[in-house]
């Protein structure tokens, strides 16, 4: 067995530890209010074994709890309490250096938290270590001068979450929309360089990869990118390419219109080819600022396109996106694998989602790609064009600005939608999983009541958010803010102007649906009572967003949380605080967002269907994701699928498996096991390999595909769900 101390490296138990302590603590007190030595060993036996019952490790301060709480049972009241002074004293030490210790295990490598935190970040690596300590030095200034003590607080017992402390003393939004067409277009600067509109498909390609680099490491969340903005240079590469083999063939008397063409259009293809290779490999292999590659998405909607010559145009460049994705990347070995990113997404339309209609090649494409790589994810056009409706009574369809965060709808000076150049300031999120057990079954009074409470200070968090940005400069990112990614300031403007009016949002997070109402009533989403109190608790929240924005300008919206390692934070917290509730606090993670527990067993369809009603409740942010099987000799199956969602639901995907053993060549499912430790590993079924840096898994987790392993929270929700095909 295993725990974690307090700078988050991870060591072997030793109970000895425990009986030492308390020992030193019991020779603290007067001899007659002593425990025996016996009492003291049964104390460090009793603390190990509720340990082992965690089924993960457990963190220092849960065992001091624990060991406080047997200390209590014997009635050793004087004895508790020199224990509890003994452990304010350390206390009191530690805090004289909060960071040191930390960065530290960051650089031995054996910070175990660290370790899982991020799905797609390597910690071993220099760049990611540098981005951690930094991060350390940040969180560190945000707790202890940045942020209200209530908050911080609040932060720490998992009451809310408070994302991206590890940026926030400096001035960083999260997530956006490039604007691409304006810096192809317009052209941009880069490192001080100009960079003038290209004049190939090729060079615009390499050019929207360097943008892409140099805006991640500008902003910590997702971005994404439309390749509409791409195909004009199409066009221009085929007139470009056909003037040369006009001026070829000529040169030895050939001028068929149709070899000139066919020989125009087969070079055209190899340009896309190469393009597009570009784009894949540079977004996989670059490393930004942040240690990581970049969390880009790569919207691909032929509707978007501005005439017909444009949209075949797209359609190549799609094609060709779709076929290099189904091929993949190879890794180490030589051997084509799932890479992480780009994140795909394609739009589902009348002119591809149906047999007869003319784009419906690129929609078999895609099912085959979704059953090998687990991408695209599909946005459908019909629903969306209901859901997201602005000012003038207008639908629209865009793209989100990572895995789920989505724009409200943006109506700018001229009356012209804009979502291209918009942005979200941050998220800050509630575990609606506490309110419900601080309230108790059944107490709908108390609930709502904490509720309000829960709510004011969300509202606080997000006003500190906010105000972090207010008055920042261009200079401070000048790719977004003066070069055209964003927007186009002057050096020395501020940026204020773009954090009201609805030009950006800021998103109030929620976690736990499943949970919260299981507390409150006893009953699932997937019943009629469990529904109906989801969607009215959603309502609430969407009620809280709406005072805040009429009331302050500022376009707060509902973000349906994609927790990766807060699922496991908040699970731990929830343990502290309330013990082991079934059904709600029973496993070391919580459910993200509105989503049906990955446990509960429901058809594809149906899940989509009932998610679908939560999904329309979750403007800033939602996705729903259906489990299943090896779909690669059922693409109907999977085309099936892709027709319900263009009917029902606004934003989905397929989570399927993809991973490799480098060392038995192994290409099925690696599998998650418990080792000698009660802790969960990887495994090769095949040769029994449990070296993670000698094996490829690749896992959707929050909208995005995740390739570096989770913490166990993470690692047991994976290995518990349930397939729903």
């Amino acid at each position: 067995m295993k725990l974690i101390k307090r700078n988050g490296s991870e060591v072997i138990f030793d109970r000895e530890k425990i009986t030492v302590a308390v020992t030193k603590a019991n020779e603290a007190v007067e001899e007659k209010q002593r425990i025996s030595q016996e009492d003291i060993e049964n104390i460090a036996l009793e603390v190990e074994r509720l340990c082992l019952t965690m089924v993960r490790s457990a963190g220092v301060e849960e065992i001091q709890d624990l060991v406080e709480k047997e200390i209590m049972k014997l009635g050793a009241f004087d004895l508790a309490k020199a224990y509890i002074t003994y452990r304010y004293k350390r206390e009191l030490i530690r805090k004289s250096n909060t960071t040191d210790d930390k960065i530290m295990s960051l650089i031995e490598c054996n910070n175990e938290e660290v370790k899982q935190e991020n799905a797609n970040k390597n910690p071993t690596v220099n760049s990611v270590q540098r981005d951690y300590m930094a991060g350390e030095v940040s969180k560190d200034i945000t707790r202890r001068i940045l942020l209200p003590e209530v908050i911080v607080k609040a932060h720490e017992e998992g009451i809310i979450h408070f994302h991206d402390a590890d940026y926030f003393a400096q001035h960083m939004h999260n997530c956006d929309l490039v604007n691409l067409e304006d810096m192809l277009q317009n052209g941009t600067v880069i490192s001080g360089t100009m960079i003038e509109k290209p004049h190939s498909f090729s060079t615009a390609c390499n050019i929207a990869t360097q943008i892409i680099a140099q805006v991640a490491s500008n902003q910590y969340g997702g971005q994404s990118i439309s390749l509409t903005h791409l195909a004009p240079f199409v066009n221009v590469s085929r007139e470009k390419i056909r003037k040369t083999v006009t001026r070829e063939l000529s040169e030895v008397g050939v001028t068929d219109e149709a070899a000139i063409a066919k020989i125009t259009e087969s070079r055209l293809r190899e340009e896309i080819r190469r393009g597009v290779q570009c784009i894949q490999y540079q977004v996989v292999t670059l490393l930004t600022t942040n240690g990581q590659a970049p969390f880009i998405t790569v919207f691909m909607y032929l509707g978007e396109a501005k005439n017909e010559q444009e949209k075949a145009d797209l359609a190549l460049i799609i094609e060709e996106t779709l076929l290099q994705r189904y091929q993949g990347v190879k890794n180490e070995a030589g051997v084509w694998i799932t890479p992480a990113f780009p994140k795909l997404i394609y739009v589902l339309e009348e002119q591809n989602v149906h047999p007869d209609s003319p784009y419906y090649y690129l929609t078999e494409l895609s099912a085959k790609c979704t059953a090998k790589r687990m991408v695209p994810d599909y946005i459908s056009e019909k629903i969306m064009l209901e859901s997201k409706i602005d000012k003038n009574g207008e639908g629209h369809c865009y793209t989100c600005m990572g895995c789920r965060s989505f724009l409200t709808p943006y109506i700018d000076e001229d009356g012209k939608p804009k979502y291209y150049g918009r942005f979200n300031q941050g998220v800050v999120t509630v575990n609606l999983v506490d309110i419900a057990l601080s309230a108790g079954r059944n107490n709908m009074e108390k609930f709502w009541q904490i509720f309000d409470e829960r709510m004011e200070l969300c509202h606080r968090a997000l006003q500190c958010r906010h105000e972090r940005l207010s008055g920042t400069l261009s200079d401070a990112a000048p790719i977004l803010w003066q070069y055209g990614a964003l927007t186009r300031l002057k050096k020395g403007e501020t940026i204020d102007k773009y954090l009201h009016g609805g030009y950006s949002t800021l998103s109030l997070g929620y976690a736990g649906l499943w949970e919260c109402v299981y507390a409150l009533n006893g009953k699932k989403l997937t019943e009629r009572e469990g529904e109906e109190l989801g969607l009215e608790i959603m309502k609430k929240l969407n009620e809280y967003t709406a005072k805040w924005k009429a009331a302050e300008n500022i376009d707060y919206s509902l973000y349906g949380t994609p927790l990766e390692s807060t699922t496991y934070k908040f699970a731990k917290c929830l343990q502290n605080r309330f013990g082991i509730v079934k059904g709600v606090t029973d496993r070391n993670y919580i459910t993200n967002s509105y989503h049906i527990h990955v446990t509960e067993p429901i058809d594809a369809f149906a899940k989509l269907a009932l998610e679908a009603k939560f999904q329309k409740l979750s403007p800033g942010g939602a996705i729903s994701y259906i489990e299943v099987p090896d779909m690669q000799n059922n693409i109907d199956a999977v085309l099936g699928v892709m027709e319900f969602i263009y009917d029902n639901i606004m934003y989905a995907e397929l989570n399927t498996k993809s991973d490799f053993c480098q060392v038995c060549g192994y290409d099925g499912e690696i599998e998650i096991v418990n080792d000698e430790d009660g802790k969960l590993v990887w495994e090769c079924p095949n040769c029994h390999n449990r070296d993670q840096a000698k094996m490829n898994v690749a896992r959707r987790t929050c909208g995005y595909i995740g390739t570096q392993y989770w913490n166990q929270g993470r690692t047991q929700e994976i290995q518990e769900r349930v397939l729903h095909l």
